[in-house]
């Protein structure tokens, strides 16, 4: 066996998707903690990759990321890192990956998930997961998890870059003023209310891009450029937290002053079924609806500049 002792093993984590159709009811059932979904809810979500082209293009986009971030490593430090991936719902699964890599002799294993905000729901147990392989594997591997990355410069930037872009074209098209919606995933109510950071790590990053762009919050004190919505909700009786991004366009529709919106979707960093489906085809339509312009900002997939700031964050923590 190689010696990897002095060598770090970088688990890259992501929530997986089917690669193919036949995969959607497996994953589904896997999302279901083994629970088959009914034949209604396999048809629906069935309709909804067929709508985007049949299946969702996240593997292949976390494979380039994965490929982006072994690159930088090595331009900096050749033959140290080896990046793996490790998916929630689909093979390869987090803790096989740490397993297998704790059982590859790595001396250390940082876990980076490709979500920049923190949740012990979320990030919180994909660094769990990573920790379970490695104590299955009966490895006294040291693991290293990166938190949060929410405030990045690079990725900051990133949006802002490209909400500016948008927020110029959509004001010169548009009769009235333009809304920001800054977007992440919902969770369940009863997380947040046990204390959990994560509605402060969203708002943490739309405070940076706004900030980035003189944009002014909107409150009940005033119209202001941008607010914070949820998305992409479970379909489970319990709360999960709002508003939900169709219910303000809604309301955004039924104001006067408003002409257009344009999400950003700074809770995801590929594009996938959360957006390809509910935003650009559900929250367009509900805006088209409401008669509201609508656009939304570009997921930041393998740009070099947001995965080279990753690599140094893995790098600053080895």
């Amino acid at each position: 066996m190689t010696d990897n002792r002095r060598r770090v093993a970088v688990v890259l984590m992501a929530y997986g998707t089917p690669r193919t159709p036949a995969e959607i009811e497996p994953y589904y059932t896997d999302i279901r903690r083994g629970r088959p979904p009914t034949p209604e809810a396999l048809a629906d979500l069935t309709a909804r990759y067929a709508a985007i082209g049949g299946v969702s293009p996240l593997a292949r986009l976390t494979e380039a990321q994965r490929d982006a971030l072994q690159a930088a490593l090595d331009d900096v430090d050749p033959g140290r890192y080896h990046v793996a991936i490790g998916l929630k719902h689909a093979a390869p699964k987090v803790e096989d990956t740490a397993a297998e890599l704790a059982n590859a002799g790595f001396g250390t294993i940082v876990g980076l998930v490709l979500a920049p905000h923190f949740s012990a729901y979320s990030i919180g147990q994909y660094l769990e997961r990573v920790r379970a392989g490695v104590a299955a594997a009966g490895a006294t591997t040291d693991v290293v998890g990166i938190e949060s990355w929410a405030t990045e410069p690079a990725f900051v930037q990133f949006v802002a870059h490209d909400l500016r872009d948008r927020l110029d074209a959509m004001r010169l098209a548009s009769d009235g003023h333009v809304r920001v919606l800054f977007t992440a995933h919902s969770l369940p109510q009863r997380i947040i209310d046990g204390g959990d950071p994560y509605p402060d790590e969203l708002r943490s990053t739309a405070e940076a891009v706004a900030a980035e762009l003189g944009l002014g919050e909107a409150t009940n004190a005033g119209p202001g450029d941008w607010e914070i919505a949820w998305q992409s909700a479970g379909r489970t009786p319990e709360p999960w937290i709002g508003p939900d991004i169709l219910d303000v366009i809604d309301r955004l529709g039924a104001e006067d002053a408003i002409g257009g919106v344009v999400v950003s979707a700074v809770g995801f960093v590929a594009d996938h079924l959360e957006v390809l489906y509910d935003l650009d085809i559900e929250a367009a339509r509900r805006a088209n609806d409401a008669g509201l312009a609508f656009d939304r900002t570009a997921c930041v997939n393998a740009d070099p500049a947001v995965i080279g700031a990753l690599a140094q964050r893995i790098l600053a923590v080895t």
